[in-house]
């Protein structure tokens, strides 16, 4: 439980409380004379599709000899000019709309309480103005597709309920809406988001009072309701489903929802929620653990070294926050940096979804956390990825299959995001997604699903076995162009640089993607077509370029076989340990040399100030885990809550982004149980060790 004494201030987000069906999230504030709910729909974004992809494969030659010569100003010149694309950017979230609840209550109250029950997965807020003690719960269901909302009242309470599209900025007044209206006793709200051919949508509440003595009034564009029992529904279409009358079908699913009673549609909820959330719970307590840490406030309980139940509460929240914001639909969509929750029109980063560790972290406990229902949103994200990157490996870089880069967004683009050189150039941003697919056949052994994946498999070995090309000697296979993500080097002349050959994050996941299509590959039985690119595979594993081990710092280099140094040495991705984590090809047990080179590689990281944001301090706690250290898990541990957890636990990068939640859920989870390396002894020997 998640326990607050206060309402969350009308401007401050990271401490309103989270709920969420996978479609819609609602931020619910809990104020007393004015509720606000900001809500979001998973398919509300800026603009429709684009074709941004450069024609760029005839300069991939001059650059990898520029690359290969560290002529760094000039690669960057030329990358510049022919390699990035135009829109540089891929497309944004938006907020689906606002509701508020304005009650006509003295102005004083008290006996004020704010609670999320992640068991129940409803927030409730409870106090009394004078005499009347006020209750309201809210709910994002599932089964009916709806945010739901109760209202109890020992006495007669008068309040209205409006709906807007509102800019998030405070100074602002504009509402970014095409109407507002009344219609079959329902406020109904059109809009749509910027841009060509974006999703339009439609925005309904609806009103039901369960006491005879209730009524429901329209005013203007309003509802006004007196009762001591009421029932308010909302719901949204947008056009992203396919063949629909928006507004039909939102006013649909209030009406269905509002023919229960709260008690009926709260069980609905509730059965649904605990038949996959209830699959796993955690409990820590120390020895001198009063058992009433509960009853304290979190923001309390955060600030408490002492308090071991937090961090089995954190772990509960990252698997609550995922189940919230990932469901198994059609079309359905994985969360995006914020989850399903984001109050901005012009989002941090666009609440895209970034491919060069974020989304991947997002799904780090989907596994471990028994939540296997969570992991179908990336698959169908994978499968049209699959579709439009084949443009983009043909036209960038000649190749056969397909890549994406390092974003994408709810229309699967696949091209360069940005022009940030550390990050923009990234082609394996799409090979790091497909590592997921071999996971998740390891924990579920289910052959259908391993079926409908291999197509995608199949398409990025293609790209990467005509993307890979020989170093400088002719002995080992190399990326190129490379670089490890959102990191610089400085090279031995003190020139700083970006693009390299085969970065050792890069081979790494090649390495994990060839070794999941092979053993996909035997598992399944493929058709005899696909032999001759097994033979393929299985030739260029052993000629991948192994991790190289610095003779001086006896860390594990990051730019390959180039001894570059870093020009942050205190950054935020430890890109080079991905072997480590979420790898598992560097153990204490089975590779000592390099197990010991990671944690050097940590410990100068970390003496440099690595880990000050909060998914980089997540993904320390998940390093540290796998190298069986922990006094380093639980100092980390502790950092995260301490330094990287608003009011409400969602982690700060800063500003928000909770794939530092699903990290720490994941590296809480490695703490207590590990099974990577049984994956061979189950399956047989992993094809390339």
């Amino acid at each position: 439980m998640l326990r607050y004494h206060d309402p969350a201030h009308k401007s401050d987000w990271e401490s309103a409380l989270p709920i969420g069906n996978g479609r819609l999230g609602a931020m619910v504030y809990g104020g007393v004379h004015t509720e606000t709910l900001r809500l979001n729909e998973e398919s509300v974004w800026y603009g429709g599709p684009q074709s941004r992809t450069p024609k760029s494969a005839a300069h991939l030659p001059r650059l990898r000899e520029l690359i290969r010569k560290r002529e760094h100003a000039e690669v960057e010149k030329l990358v510049r000019k022919r390699f990035l694309a135009r829109p540089r950017s891929a497309r944004h979230y938006e907020p689906l709309s606002q509701c508020y609840l304005e009650f006509e209550h003295g102005e004083e109250f008290g006996g004020y309480e704010r609670t999320l029950d992640l068991e129940n997965a409803q927030v409730k807020v409870e106090y009394k103005v004078g005499e009347n003690h006020v209750r309201r719960s809210y709910i994002a269901s599932f089964p009916d597709s709806v945010i739901a909302i109760h209202v109890e009242a020992e006495q007669p309470v008068r309040f209205s309920v409006n709906l807007s599209r509102m800019s998030d900025k405070w100074y602002e007044t504009n509402e970014f809406l095409d109407s507002i209206v009344v219609r079959e006793g329902m406020v109904v709200l059109h809009a749509t988001p910027g841009g060509e051919n974006s999703n339009k949508l439609c925005m309904v509440a609806g009103v039901h009072c369960q006491d005879a003595a209730g009524t429901v009034e329209i005013v203007g564009a309003s509802l006004e309701i007196t009762s001591t029992d009421a029932l308010i529904v909302l719901g949204a279409s947008t056009s992203y489903e396919p063949d629909i009358n928006l507004e039909q079908t939102a006013i649909r699913r209030v009406s269905q929802a509002l023919q229960y009673s709260p008690g009926a549609l709260w069980a609905r909820h509730r059965s649904d929620w605990q038949d996959i959330y209830g699959k796993q719970s955690l409990q820590l307590r120390s020895r001198s653990d009063d058992n009433n840490n509960n009853s304290k406030p979190t923001p309390e309980r955060l600030k408490d070294p002492n308090d071991v139940g937090i961090i089995a509460l954190y772990q509960a929240y990252g698997r609550y926050l995922l189940l919230s914001s990932s469901r198994n639909t059609d079309r359905a969509l994985p969360p995006t940096l914020q989850g399903i929750w984001n109050p901005y029109f012009s989002p941090p980063w666009g609440a895209k979804y970034t491919i060069n560790i974020n989304l991947q972290m997002n799904y780090w406990p989907v596994n471990t956390g028994n939540l296997s229902e969570c992991h179908m949103p990336l698959f169908t994200l994978l499968h049209r990825l699959a579709i439009s990157g084949k443009d983009t490996a043909r036209d960038m870089y000649g190749c056969r299959g397909w890549c994406c880069h390092h974003n994408t967004d709810i229309w699967a683009d696949t091209a360069p995001q940005d022009e940030w050189m550390p990050a923009t150039l990234w082609p394996l941003g799409g090979a790091w997604l497909c590592v997921h697919i071999w996971e998740r056949f390891l924990f579920d052994e289910d052959i259908e699903f391993l079926k409908w994946m291999i197509p995608v498999l199949q398409g990025c070995v293609e790209f990467l076995l005509d993307f890979l090309i020989e170093d400088e000697k002719g002995e080992w296979l190399v990326t190129s162009p490379s670089l490890s993500p959102e990191n610089t080097f400085v090279d031995g002349k003190g020139r700083r640089g970006i693009l390299c050959e085969g970065s050792t994050m890069d081979i790494a996941i090649v390495r994990d993607v060839f070794n999941g299509f092979l053993n996909s590959f035997r598992k399944l039985r493929v058709p005899q077509a696909l032999q001759g690119l097994a033979a393929k595979v299985r030739t260029a594993i052993p000629r991948l370029l192994p991790p190289t081990i610095s003779p001086m710092e006896g860390t594990i280099r990051e730019w390959g076989f180039n001894a570059y140094t870093d020009a942050e040495p205190g950054h935020r991705h430890v890109s080079h340990l991905y072997a480590l984590y979420p790898g598992s090809s560097i153990t204490p047990s089975s590779t000592p040399t390099l197990a010991a080179a990671a944690l050097a590689t940590l410990e100068h990281r970390i003496s440099h100030g690595g880990g000050h944001t909060g998914w980089s301090r997540a993904w320390l706690i998940c390093f540290f885990a796998r190298l069986r250290k922990p006094v380093q898990c639980l100092e980390n541990i502790r950092a995260l809550l301490r330094d990287s957890t608003v009011p409400n636990m969602m982690d700060s990068h800063p500003p928000v982004q909770l794939d530092g939640n699903w990290g720490g859920c994941a590296g809480i989870l490695e703490c207590l149980v590990q099974s990577h390396e049984m994956a061979g002894v189950e399956f047989g020997e992993v094809e390339g060790g």
